[in-house]
């Protein structure tokens, strides 16, 4: 019984603090415009060029500013991630040795 709600706390605290990580954005370098009238939402496919790029805080916003997201962040593979579905932020999902292999919307 102390092992389940031990488990358990320790899971809740996890989702907690993944929760309150900051998002991976930064300001800097000029990007591609955002698509028109896309209201802030991502669309992923602006920011395919990304893919094969060593991840860094310069590469994210370009991506993000691509896309036109309002919200952006660098997912690794060890990384803890929320479920929910965001339309306006961009994931760029990067393998063991940080380099962008996938981009995708949530």
């Amino acid at each position: 019984m102390f092992r389940t709600r031990a488990s358990l706390a320790t899971l809740l605290l996890a989702t907690v603090l993944a929760g309150c990580s900051t998002d991976g954005t930064s300001t800097g370098n000029a990007a591609p415009a955002a698509p028109a009238n896309n209201d802030g939402r991502c669309e992923a496919s602006g920011a395919d060029f990304a893919i094969g790029k060593q991840a860094t805080p310069e590469l994210l916003e370009q991506a993000r500013k691509a896309s036109g997201s309002q919200l952006g962040r660098i997912l690794k593979p060890t990384d803890v991630i929320t479920l929910e579905y965001r339309s306006e932020r961009l994931n760029l999902n990067v393998d063991d040795h940080g380099v962008v292999s996938r981009v995708n919307c949530g």
